[in-house]
């Protein structure tokens, strides 16, 4: 009953706005009691426990990660009474798959509306999300602080949690310099998020207390600038909110959860990759927005594809390397080097999958829907390993890798290999400042 103590709770994550939605709803929530967090999408999550000095006071043991699969069990065990999921980028029937699972093991089902747990900046605070992973989030962003640059203002940006290390020393984490990512061992993942800005000359914070990362970012820019995971909403409440939207995967606008409601909510609407998608795809990504959000802004966008030496694409093997969440939980067979392979005329794309080695051959059993590319893969030194083993596996002329960071930075790739890059187009870019500058002169008016 409601009066016999606090209501025991199992928050579903994956190792980011679980535990964004833990501090902000429940950490000094006295008529709840969390018990345990599950694990999903994250590989090496579960086993690990949400520390003390994180959970507070009513937390001396912290709190245990678990793997999802173990749900029924926990709320068996521990008389859960309501479950939350904290976690993005999945189809809506997935959602109601769990939900009934929560259900039928007796427990309520809950989501969070985001203006819950969404915290106030004394800053203008510009976020870019998406209605799936890989729509085309971090060309925009670095798009966002050009502009910014370009007005006179002085940006931070803060990343979406990525906390896959020891999370006591990811409270609160400052990146100025590529020097900060090695001396914070972050992986590909973080990297992949981070190091384009750092490119730039922009200011990072990520982590796992975001209010205390809000705090530290305010203390140094005029503008915060929010850079979105999967297709999350934001964790600070948005000035100007840009969401983007990917034709290639036309219908997901209005299929995923929660990437239906940053399309309900943006403020323009970003429809990007024009170039490559089909029209009628466009046109169908379009009429969906306006549909369920008619005073949204929506601004088609290209997003053209380059490569230092084309020719040297014409007629070779080739071994296409791509970012990993696009492939994974974004869905997608394909990104930014495939597209270049067969623009430039490479005489075949190899099929890494004979090759692939430990985790990365069980990431390709997990996610079917590949064959001829490879995900890069890199929650930790052993899997950063067995990418490079795998690209040594691979008979091919040339690697060419479409990942938004240097690759080889990380991975040695002992045969040739060429960048693929990829950034929105001109008038894409000058439309997306109009929008920024009305936002700013909003915030201050």
């Amino acid at each position: 009953m409601e009066g016999q103590g606090p209501i025991p709770t199992i928050i579903l994550g994956a190792a980011g706005r679980d535990f964004h939605d833990f501090n902000t709803r429940f950490r000094h929530d006295p008529t709840r009691r969390v018990v345990a967090f599950t694990a999903a999408q994250i590989p090496d999550i579960d086993g690990r426990s949400y520390p003390p000095e994180l959970a507070g006071p009513s937390y001396p043991d912290g709190i245990p990660i678990h793997d999802e699969s173990e749900l029924e069990e926990l709320i068996a065990a521990h008389g859960v009474r309501e479950c939350c999921l904290s976690y993005s980028d999945l189809p809506h029937v997935e959602v109601m798959h769990k939900a009934s699972r929560i259900n039928a093991a007796g427990a309520d089902f809950r989501l969070f509306a985001p203006q819950s747990t969404m915290l106030r900046s004394s800053k203008p605070v510009i976020a870019v999300c998406a209605v799936r992973t890989g729509c085309g989030k971090s060309q925009t962003a670095r798009r966002v602080n050009e502009v910014l640059r370009e007005l006179g203002q002085k940006t931070a940006t803060v990343r979406h949690p990525m906390p896959y290390g020891d999370l006591r020393r990811q409270v609160c984490q400052r990146f100025a310099s590529y020097a900060d990512l090695d001396a914070q061992h972050c992986t590909i993942e973080e990297r992949e998020e981070y190091e384009p800005h750092l490119a730039m000359g922009n200011l990072v914070f990520a982590g796992v207390d975001y209010e205390q990362i809000l705090r530290a970012a305010e203390a140094e820019a005029d503008v915060i600038l929010w850079d979105g995971g999967n297709n999350d909403l934001p964790f600070f409440l948005p000035s100007l909110f840009i969401v983007l939207a990917d034709p290639h995967r036309a219908g997901h606008e209005i299929s995923y959860y929660p990437g239906e409601t940053a399309a309900r909510m943006a403020d323009v609407v970003l429809i990007n990759k024009i170039d490559t998608a089909a029209p009628d795809a466009v046109d169908t990504v379009e009429a969906n927005v306006r549909r369920i959000n008619p005073r949204a802004t929506i601004l088609r966008a290209a997003s053209p594809v380059t490569v230092d030496d084309p020719a040297a694409i014409r007629g070779k093997r080739v071994l296409v390397v791509e970012d990993g969440p696009t492939l994974t939980h974004g869905e997608m067979t394909f990104g930014a080097a495939h597209v270049a392979a067969r623009r430039y005329g490479a005489a075949a794309i190899v099929d890494p999958r004979p090759h692939a080695v430990g985790s990365i051959r069980e990431t390709f059993a997990r996610y079917p829907h590949l064959n001829d590319v490879l995900p890069a893969m890199g929650y930790g030194a052993r899997q950063v390993s067995e990418l490079e083993q795998t690209i040594a596996a691979v008979d091919c002329d040339l690697v060419l890798v479409g990942t938004p960071i240097d690759l080889e930075r990380l991975v040695k790739i002992a045969k040739p290999s060429m960048r693929v890059r990829y950034e929105l187009d001109e008038r894409a870019k000058r439309l997306l400042g109009v929008e920024i500058e009305r936002a700013l002169a909003r915030s201050r008016a």
